[in-house]
């Protein structure tokens, strides 16, 4: 039998047609996504399944530069167009820088996840009003400035875009201690359903992810928490904590045109909780 030879230019051709064929599957290909707080946590994971799926991504933090700076590094040496960029999403003129940047790097914004976030517990009658005022700045007045921001820069580029706000069950149960958080999250429930609306007619979608139980360091005192950790995951069905990637996951669809026709609306990952637990 004749062996049969092939060629190198031949092996470079399918392995170049294979490389462009999932280049041109990458479902958010051309695109440029801002997520805030986006350094640790489920921010990560949504920039790493977002660049994972082509899209040229920003990583706005405040604080520490080390982590934002980390994830960058990884992710640009496996080729992947990513930014860092520092900006408080409380304040109006870091959030206009920030959507500058972004027009000045990659040429515009085509997806906002409004991810920043933080929490502090304390029984109602004692929260501190400045933890109020902090939680609903980061919380709220974050995701109203930074959507209003990127949607004039969608409108101006008239090609539509995509606004997903990281929320939490929250926006819906209650939780103890936790009033201004919960607030936050039910007036972003209503942000979200109200410019959802008015953005509509500009092809710019806008919906929430209201995550569960995840397993990041936001929650880790009641994942360490042997007592706490057991009574949270009786309230799951599921029985586990979620991961990161799973919410990623679920913004790279809303972000993609297969939820084109999604908007105004709050998608819940949470293992089943919210149709077993009380209040947490």
């Amino acid at each position: 039998m004749r062996k049969r030879t092939v060629s190198f230019y031949t092996v470079f051709h399918r392995h170049a047609a294979y490389a462009w064929s999932r280049i041109a599957h990458m479902i958010l290909s051309g695109s440029t996504a801002i997520i805030t707080g986006a350094d640790t946590g489920i921010g990560a994971a949504i920039v790493r399944a977002l660049a994972a799926e082509g899209a040229k991504v920003v990583i706005d933090y405040v604080g520490d530069a080390t982590p934002a700076r980390a994830l960058a590094d990884e992710l640009a040496r496996t080729g992947k167009s990513i930014s860092t960029f520092a900006a408080n999403v409380a304040d109006a003129d870091d959030v206009d820088k920030l959507i500058a940047h972004a027009v000045g790097i990659f040429g515009g914004v085509d997806i906002l996840v409004n991810n920043a976030g933080i929490e502090s517990r304390y029984p109602f009658v004692e929260t501190p009003n400045a933890v109020w005022q902090r939680e609903i700045a980061v919380n709220l007045t974050g995701p109203f400035l930074c959507s209003k921001a990127a949607a004039k820069q969608m409108i101006a580029q008239g090609r539509g875009g995509r606004i997903v706000n990281i929320s939490s069950i929250h926006e819906d149960i209650t939780a103890p201690t936790n009033a201004p958080y919960c607030a936050a999250k039910g007036g972003v429930r209503m942000l979200m359903r109200t410019i959802a609306v008015e953005l509509a007619p500009h092809n710019i979608t806008v919906n929430n992810v209201a995550p569960g139980a995840i397993d990041t360091p936001m929650d880790a005192v009641t994942k360490t928490n042997v007592k706490l950790d057991e009574e949270l995951l009786r309230e799951i069905p599921l029985h586990r904590w979620g991961k990161p990637e799973e919410i990623a996951g679920l913004v790279v669809w809303l972000c993609s045109e297969a939820a084109a026709y999604v908007t105004g609306t709050t998608m819940v990952i949470d293992g089943g909780m919210m149709r077993q637990a009380g209040s947490l």
